[in-house]
């Protein structure tokens, strides 16, 4: 029965159930209709299934991945299963053995910017910041337009000069044959005495005016040579080899070697440096100034690269104290070098007790790795080297080997993993761009 004539008809029904009686039973119509309005709760409700069964399906695809990705083969195609170690920073050697610890800063002993001999406007630079420069070169050119000019004037003075010099030789010749005439005619008194007197006097007026001329021709010739030398001051040059570490003019701009015209006039075109005469300075603090000598060995550690360590030793210590600070300067020189060393850097400086303990300190400490992670090919170390999941054969430069470690100084980093039980097999199958997996 539809729902809209049940309710109506339950509550026409709704009288007669109130006059009866209670203990007496309904009628057997009135019990069908009231069961009509029963709900049937026998069967369970049947909701949709179907986000259960994607659920379920997203749940067992990403446990079969789980477990693919978790029992995956050690040795699947193109894929080694290798052991690596970490290369471990070695601690720099003799670090006990310092009697007094300084810090200070490396100096170049041989620096200049370099300016022009004359002012003038900048046309051209020819050098940036961090290039290598050599002695003599070409750094910039200025405008040369006025000096060019005053050098050819100088030339046509100089040629005019030659010129009449050449004219009074002529004059000069054409005077001494007149007095080689008037002699011979004073000898046979065809001529007399003053006009002799006057051609020998004019011979040697002739002789002094050749001489000045001569005189004047070598004044013109340095007057040309001053010229050419200002044209070529026009052109800056290196004055010696090194890098460039600042470049402080632009084309256009004027350039003087004295500060002039305010803050629109450059005093140089660049900085160079001279890498060779880097050295280090620390001021030591003069209580403990005694520690220090000539030549006593020196551990340098900059403070950049603290992993490494330079052998270097006292030049010499500097006769003056700083009342300010109480301290003594002292000059470091380098016995070895890289292009890591810069100007300028900061520095941890150990001095030595004594030069047998300079050798040990000398060489940088480098990193260690486990003596079965270096191979060797040719007379060449290698080590495979992991990086993203591949290998990488990368030559190495071996040290010393303890409690069966090498000691690598150049080719590896702190915290680079490298491949460690290598053998012949290994070895073979595992070439430059190799993907690898490692278990540890």
């Amino acid at each position: 029965m539809p729902s809209s004539m049940a309710l109506p008809f339950f509550v026409r029904l709704q009288a007669p159930l109130a006059q009866a009686d209670p203990r007496m039973d309904p009628p057997e119509d009135q019990k069908a209709l009231l069961g009509q309005l029963r709900i049937d709760r026998s069967q369970p409700p049947r909701p949709s299934s179907r986000p259960l069964k994607w659920f379920a399906l997203v749940a067992l695809a990403a446990g079969l991945g789980f477990v693919a990705w978790f029992f995956r083969a050690p040795e699947g195609e193109g894929i080694s299963l290798v052991s690596t170690a970490v290369a471990e920073a070695a601690a720099p050697a003799g670090a006990q053995s310092s009697v007094l610890d300084a810090t200070g800063y490396v100096v170049a002993r041989r620096q200049a910017t370099v300016s022009s001999k004359a002012t003038g406007k900048v046309v051209e630079v020819l050098i940036e910041e961090g290039v290598q420069v050599a002695a003599g070169q070409l750094l910039a050119r200025l405008d040369d337009s006025i000096p060019r000019t005053e050098l050819r004037l100088a030339e046509s003075q100089l040629e005019a000069a030659r010129r009449t010099l050449l004219e009074v030789e002529v004059e000069l010749k054409q005077a001494q044959l007149d007095l080689a005439r008037s002699e011979g005619l004073a000898e046979r008194f065809l001529v007399s005495q003053a006009d002799l007197d006057r051609n020998r006097l004019a011979v040697e007026a002739v002789a002094a005016r050749l001489q000045r001329l001569r005189q004047e021709a070598v004044v013109a010739e340095r007057a040309l040579a001053v010229q050419r030398q200002l044209l070529d001051d026009m052109e800056i040059r290196a004055p010696f080899a090194g890098v460039v570490i600042a470049k402080a003019a632009q084309p256009g701009e004027m350039i003087s070697p004295v500060s002039a015209g305010g803050g629109f006039t450059r005093t140089g075109i660049c900085t160079i440096v001279d890498m060779d005469s880097l050295e280090v300075e620390v001021d030591v603090n003069e209580a403990y100034i005694n520690r220090v000598y000539p030549h006593q060995p020196v551990r340098v550690i900059l403070n950049a690269y603290p992993e490494d360590a330079y052998a270097a030793e006292v030049i010499a210590t500097i006769p003056a104290a700083e009342r300010s600070k109480a301290t003594v300067r002292v000059r470091v020189r380098f016995l070895e070098r890289d292009e890591r060393v810069l100007p300028d850097m900061g520095v941890r400086v150990a001095f030595l007790d004594t030069a047998a303990e300079a050798p040990a300190a000398a060489s940088p400490s480098g990193v260690f790795v486990p003596v079965a992670a270096v191979a060797e090919d040719r007379d060449e170390a290698y080590v495979l080297v992991v990086a993203d999941e591949k290998v990488q054969r990368r030559p190495i430069r071996l040290g010393r080997a303890e409690r069966g470690r090498a000691q690598v100084l150049k080719g590896l980093r702190p915290g680079e993993r490298v491949v460690t039980d290598l053998n012949t097999e290994l070895l073979a199958s595992l070439a430059d761009g190799a993907s690898v997996s490692w278990a540890n």
